[in-house]
Protein backbone atom coordinates (compact mmCIF):
# COMPACT_ATOMS: atom_id res chain seq x y z
CA UNK A 1 0.00 0.00 0.00
CA UNK A 2 1.22 3.10 -0.81
CA UNK A 3 2.30 5.81 2.00
CA UNK A 4 2.60 8.64 -0.01
CA UNK A 5 -0.02 10.18 -2.74
CA UNK A 6 0.12 12.85 -5.38
CA UNK A 7 -0.12 15.89 -3.12
CA UNK A 8 2.98 14.11 -1.39
CA UNK A 9 4.85 14.73 -4.47
CA UNK A 10 3.01 17.97 -5.71
CA UNK A 11 4.71 19.46 -2.06
CA UNK A 12 7.97 18.26 -2.64
CA UNK A 13 8.37 19.59 -6.03
CA UNK A 14 6.82 23.12 -5.21
CA UNK A 15 9.64 22.44 -1.97
CA UNK A 16 12.38 22.36 -4.49
CA UNK A 17 10.57 25.43 -6.46
CA UNK A 18 10.88 27.58 -3.56
CA UNK A 19 14.46 26.74 -2.35
CA UNK A 20 15.67 27.81 -5.83
CA UNK A 21 13.94 30.80 -5.25
CA UNK A 22 15.45 31.69 -2.36
CA UNK A 23 17.86 35.19 -2.98
CA UNK A 24 19.94 33.75 -0.16
CA UNK A 25 21.76 31.19 -1.50
CA UNK A 26 25.53 31.22 -2.37
CA UNK A 27 26.58 30.43 -5.87
CA UNK A 28 27.46 26.79 -4.19
CA UNK A 29 23.96 26.52 -1.95
CA UNK A 30 22.49 27.32 -5.50
CA UNK A 31 24.36 24.87 -7.66
CA UNK A 32 23.62 22.41 -5.03
CA UNK A 33 19.76 22.62 -5.21
CA UNK A 34 19.68 22.72 -8.73
CA UNK A 35 21.12 19.23 -8.61
CA UNK A 36 18.92 18.11 -5.94
CA UNK A 37 15.98 19.39 -7.66
CA UNK A 38 16.60 17.57 -11.42
CA UNK A 39 17.02 14.49 -9.16
CA UNK A 40 13.66 14.93 -7.68
CA UNK A 41 11.78 16.16 -11.20
CA UNK A 42 13.53 12.87 -12.33
CA UNK A 43 11.86 10.83 -9.94
CA UNK A 44 8.89 12.59 -10.04
CA UNK A 45 8.97 11.98 -13.73
CA UNK A 46 8.92 8.51 -12.97
CA UNK A 47 6.44 8.38 -10.36
CA UNK A 48 3.88 10.19 -12.67
CA UNK A 49 4.59 8.13 -15.96
CA UNK A 50 3.87 4.80 -13.41
CA UNK A 51 0.26 6.74 -12.29
CA UNK A 52 -0.50 7.12 -15.76
CA UNK A 53 0.01 3.43 -16.74
CA UNK A 54 -1.61 2.04 -14.12
CA UNK A 55 -4.36 4.38 -14.99
CA UNK A 56 -4.65 3.68 -18.29
CA UNK A 57 -4.43 0.11 -17.35
CA UNK A 58 -7.63 0.54 -15.23
CA UNK A 59 -9.39 2.18 -18.25
CA UNK A 60 -8.45 -0.67 -20.33
CA UNK A 61 -10.33 -2.76 -18.21
CA UNK A 62 -13.36 -0.82 -17.92
CA UNK A 63 -13.44 -0.76 -21.77
CA UNK A 64 -12.76 -4.09 -22.61
CA UNK A 65 -14.69 -6.10 -20.21
CA UNK A 66 -17.47 -3.94 -19.48
CA UNK A 67 -16.54 -3.93 -15.99
CA UNK A 68 -16.19 -1.39 -13.31
CA UNK A 69 -12.73 -1.76 -11.27
CA UNK A 70 -11.59 0.44 -8.61
CA UNK A 71 -9.16 2.92 -9.18
CA UNK A 72 -5.54 1.54 -8.39
CA UNK A 73 -4.64 1.95 -4.81
CA UNK A 74 -2.33 4.96 -5.56
CA UNK A 75 -5.26 6.99 -6.59
CA UNK A 76 -7.66 6.95 -3.41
Amino acid sequence: MARNKQIDLDNHLFECLERLNDDSLTDEELEREVKRSRAVASVAAQINQSRANSLRAAVFMDQAADAHPALPEGFR
